[in-house]
């Protein structure tokens, strides 16, 4: 229902936009709302891509580059090392906001999509880290790396030419993971970035925060925002469950 609303409030005109008339069909269907909602959303919309994917790619690499080590290689340390990383999940983004924004200034790193690239790649790295140790401990053979290890290969060539090839479903969870929460965040936005260089989320607030609102161009703009995730779990949702339960348990 609320998803209706949202769909045909940002269909309406001005003067159709009430209380008493939500749930009725717009009386002259309008594309007015998404013309604004896109002129306002357009630029922050390519930023946010700008974003979203190259956290999704270096942290799910870095991601899969730790989890193989920590699952085959047994290095000394190796355990507590694991959960240092793992640490970083509990870590809520409220407790670091202040710090973090006093870091970024003392280093002088100026605030928009670069400064939130890094934030979120390394804020990534402990759920991908978890994904692929579990999906490299349980899913593929320990055989594998040890005939690797025979032929001569060592930790990066077996990496590169054996594991990588056979790791896609975990790719496949990390990036949807990863690609979903850069694009939907806030948190981090509002203090890294404005309106002037940040992602859709601070334009989309900008544009339904105004004194006097329009409801239906910020329907639209709610639909515009959330359109690539949609997309991207219609696309790839049976892969993405499939990645998760590969890892789960050991074959």
């Amino acid at each position: 229902m609320p998803m209706y609303v949202l769909v045909v409030t940002s269909f309406k005109s001005g003067s159709e936009i009430g209380v008493t008339g939500q749930w009725s069909l717009p009386s002259e269907w309008t594309l007015a709302s998404w013309t604004k909602a896109w002129d306002r959303l357009n630029e922050s919309f390519f930023r946010t891509f700008a974003l979203a994917i190259p956290v999704a790619v270096i942290s799910s690499f870095i991601g899969s580059a730790n989890g193989f080590v920590l699952s085959r290689w047994k290095l000394p340390g190796a355990d507590v090392f694991f959960t240092l990383i793992l640490f970083g999940m509990f870590i809520p983004y409220q407790a670091v906001m202040i710090p973090l924004g006093e870091v970024v200034s003392w280093l002088g790193v100026p605030k928009g999509i670069s400064t939130l690239l890094l934030v979120h790649v390394i804020y990534g790295i402990p759920i991908c880290t978890l994904i692929f140790r579990n999906y490299y401990a349980t899913t593929v053979p320990a055989e594998l790396v040890e005939a690797s290890s025979i032929d001569g290969a060592g930790l990066v060539r077996t990496f590169r030419s054996i594991i990588l090839p056979i790791s896609i479903p975990g790719f496949v969870v990390t990036i949807i993971w990863q690609f979903t929460s850069a694009w939907n965040d806030y948190l981090f936005a509002i203090f890294l970035s404005n309106t002037r260089n940040g992602p859709i989320t601070i334009a989309l607030n900008a544009l339904a925060g105004a004194q006097s609102p329009d409801y239906a161009a910020s329907m639209a703009g709610a639909l515009i925002t959330s359109l690539p995730t949609l997309v991207v779990y219609v696309l790839l949702g049976r892969w993405f469950i499939g990645g998760l339960m590969a890892g789960s348990v050991k074959s």
